[in-house]
């Protein structure tokens, strides 16, 4: 019940509080961002990753697509990840411990970014959860996927990312 309360809180935030922030769609630059891994260590976007291509996953543990997604997700960078393929999954709106204890249960080998405020989120026009962006080695989005998708559709536009 706790989650789906906080399904309800959050997911009008995002969509009414977006600010005016851009739709991204392929073709676009992918906006650059700075969060802390559960680690405690800093990831910035792009500059950590300039000329590797890279998944960038916007999830919360309430989202009832996301734990099979995630797990799927996965599977395909532990494929691809020797080609280079990059994964940063970024929470929307939770605390440490919540996601923690999700990616514990889950057992996703990529990192799990903070975004507690929903801020990068917004900042890509997250509106919906799960969102996944393709962003190639040149920083611009290739393909983008709301809501919900299989493995196969991530292995295949990975693929294609990599190429």
């Amino acid at each position: 019940m706790f989650r789906f309360l906080m399904f309800l809180l959050i997911m009008p935030l995002l969509a009414a509080c977006d600010g005016g922030a851009p739709k991204l769609n392929i073709g676009a630059a992918a906006p650059g961002f700075s969060a802390v891994r559960l680690d405690g260590s800093a990831v910035r976007f792009p500059e950590d990753f300039r000329g590797k291509p890279v998944v960038i996953r916007f999830w919360a543990d309430w989202c009832r697509y996301c734990e099979g997604e995630m797990q799927a997700i996965d599977r395909v960078y532990q494929r691809r990840r020797a080609q280079g393929l990059q994964v940063l999954a970024v929470n929307a709106g939770q605390d440490r411990e919540t996601v923690a204890a999700f990616i514990r249960k889950i057992g996703v080998s990529y990192p799990a970014l903070l975004d507690e405020k929903s801020a990068i989120a917004r900042q890509y026009g997250v509106t919906g959860l799960p969102t996944t962006y393709f962003v190639g080695a040149d920083g611009t989005i290739k393909a983008k996927v709301v809501g919900e998708a299989d493995e196969a559709t991530f292995d295949r536009l990975a693929g294609e990312l990599l190429q």
